[in-house]
């Protein structure tokens, strides 16, 4: 029986993509490297830290990956209070409610820094439908390690068995899977690259995944 709903934040509840993207470049730009488009693709649901990190591995910089992190954030923060184009993903609302009102458990599981899930969720007031929030970035694995939905689905009191996971990258499907989670990969017209091959099922819109559609999966 599904009980609980582990959800990425990231281009399944709010498209801070396009923020994150301008924020990185802005990033790239104050350190003098250019990352192509192919190399920011292959980020896509891995932490901010995890990602600086590598940056400067590859690029050989004399900075430590925290000054590149806080770059990053102090971009993505100008750009989150000042862009008017932010706003929850087509659907998704009315899928929280849907299933909060069936009684089931969400969680969010984000790679996002806790300081950025803490501004989405009170723009839009979601802290109402979840009983937690988890940052990989407060983790020692970064997806497509499977840390940090193997602590989601502890955090929500139910058997991984009984959880699902929504995602739209090929990180994060990877991390769900690896967790030994159902997933759902969401392919939307904000995602770019994204390999779903090992989802469980995929969709184009959240109406698809409706608590009376997804939950005969688990009878």
């Amino acid at each position: 029986m599904l009980k609980a709903i582990l959800f990425d934040m990231d281009g399944v509840i709010v498209d801070t993509e396009p923020l994150h993207h301008k924020a990185y470049y802005m990033m790239f730009d104050a350190f003098n490297i250019e990352v192509s488009p192919e190399l920011y693709d292959s980020f896509t649901g891995q932490a901010t830290l995890n990602i600086c990190k590598q940056l400067c591995q590859l690029f050989n910089l004399d900075s430590q990956p925290e000054a590149l992190v806080q770059k990053k954030r102090e971009s993505f923060a100008g750009l989150f209070h000042n862009d008017p184009s932010l706003k929850l993903i087509d659907g998704v609302l009315e899928l929280i409610k849907d299933y909060h009102n069936n009684g089931l458990t969400l969680v969010l599981a984000s790679s996002a820094s806790m300081f950025t899930i803490n501004n989405v969720f009170t723009r839009f007031d979601l802290d109402q439908y979840f009983v937690a929030k988890l940052s990989g970035a407060d983790l020692k694995a970064s997806k497509p390690h499977p840390e940090i939905f193997e602590k989601a689905a502890k955090t929500s009191g139910h058997e991984r068995t009984e959880c699902l996971v929504i995602e739209d990258s090929t990180n994060g499907v990877k991390a769900a899977k690896s967790a030994g989670i159902y997933c759902v990969g969401f392919d939307s017209v904000n995602s770019k690259n994204q390999d779903y091959s090992l989802a469980d099922k995929v969709i184009s819109h959240f109406n698809e995944i409706s608590f009376d559609k997804i939950s005969a999966s688990f009878q």
